[in-house]
């Protein structure tokens, strides 16, 4: 997953949170708050940008499946799970010498940990030297690589990470940065934006129809593992019928351009 030269990229992660539903694959999606600068007001997966320290020496001491990543990819792996557990309560996590993630009982008393985090107080380092935790990099299953399009006056260098939800966790929004969340299958999520009842951005949206083609989180996975993840930086070609937002065809997604007017 290599990465263009431009020092105004910010890193980013976002998290897809898997569970097998009554009737099939769901995801975990919440809604933004509208003041927030990114995606404002839309159905989004639980994610945001990386903090320098998401890669502080006190956080390298206590991972789980850091082997092989380099300074990047491990900042925004640390950025994905740190995310999932500001804005959603879910912590992929472990007692150091257990093989298990935290339980629900130790996830509540850890929450004002949480609210501290979540409030810039503290990194994600301090909760895990003083709770005597690791967190759980190898539970996390690379999904896809964007990059905002450069005329965009704030540009995102985002990964997209796939990883089974604890059974006890129970995920929900935060009520700041995201004012509402739900679990849903890719279909559903694309029936109510193609209906207008949710709002869902150009990249969310492609992601989740990918995600759509799958029945189950072991095949989802299966299919990410087994899959070369090709960077998208979106284009935009000027045409007669208008200006049109494109994407690589070797990316695999469902679509490989679209009017900018419905990228929205």
């Amino acid at each position: 997953m290599s990465t263009p030269a431009n020092d105004k990229l910010i890193p980013a992660a976002t998290i897809l949170l898997l569970r097998d539903g009554h009737d099939g694959l769901e995801v975990f999606m919440v809604v933004r708050h509208h003041q927030i600068d990114f995606a404002s007001g839309a159905l989004v997966f639980p994610g945001g940008k990386v903090d320098p320290r998401d890669s502080l020496d006190s956080v390298r001491e206590r991972v789980d499946g850091a082997e092989g990543l380099d300074d990047r990819e491990f900042a925004m792996r640390v950025a994905a799970i740190r995310e999932a557990y500001e804005e959603c309560g879910v912590l992929l996590a472990r007692p150091e010498g257990s093989r298990k993630l935290v339980d629900a009982e130790r996830l509540t008393s850890l929450e004002p940990k949480r609210v501290a985090l979540n409030e810039g107080e503290i990194g994600i380092g301090d909760v895990l030297s003083t709770e005597r935790l690791r967190l759980a990099l190898d539970l996390l299953t690379p999904f896809a690589h964007w990059i905002t399009p450069k005329m965009m006056p704030k540009r995102f260098d985002t990964r997209f990470y796939l990883v089974i939800a604890p059974d006890d966790h129970l995920a929900m929004h935060d009520g700041s940065e995201s004012v509402d969340s739900v679990w849903i299958r890719p279909a559903d999520a694309l029936e109510e934006a193609k209906a207008g009842t949710k709002t869902i951005i150009f990249p969310t949206r492609v992601n989740v129809q990918k995600l759509g083609r799958h029945r189950s989180v072991v095949e989802a996975l299966a299919a990410a593992r087994a899959s070369t993840i090709i960077t998208v930086e979106p284009r935009v070609e000027r045409r007669e019928e208008g200006a049109v937002l494109s994407i690589p065809a070797e990316a695999d997604y469902d679509v490989t351009e679209e009017p900018i007017s419905s990228t929205r």
